[in-house]
């Protein structure tokens, strides 16, 4: 057990295990530590976020991409917060959000606000 009250207070569950905000996409994701030895207080780090399945992500509908949109833009103008720009990407299968907006004409698939 660590002698460290800031540490202990974290053990305790004082403190959030996750601190991103609730627009992240790593919010709800576990935090794991990674310790050297029995005494090592370690280092936080994010654990593996998995992907939701296509059939399980929700379409509200289609968006034509503009020239000039980036994903921020698309989630703004969309979901109305630029930073859900990850939703829409995992939406659509990408990994690389840009492929989102990289070719004009293109359409891609809106998913529903949470909840719905």
């Amino acid at each position: 057990m660590s002698s460290d009250p800031v540490q202990m207070l974290i053990d305790a569950g004082a403190f959030p295990d996750n601190t991103f905000a609730s627009n992240s996409r790593y919010h709800g994701t576990a935090i794991g530590r990674l310790k050297r030895s029995a005494d090592d207080p370690g280092v936080a780090y994010v654990l593996r976020r998995f992907i939701p399945q296509g059939r399980d992500i929700g379409i509200a509908g289609e968006h034509i991409v503009n020239a000039g949109e980036r994903p921020d833009t698309l989630a703004s103008v969309t979901l109305g917060d630029p930073e859900l720009y990850w939703r829409i990407a995992d939406a659509n299968v990408v990994t690389d959000p840009f492929e989102l907006t990289d070719t004009p004409g293109e359409r891609v698939q809106i998913p529903r606000p949470n909840g719905l």
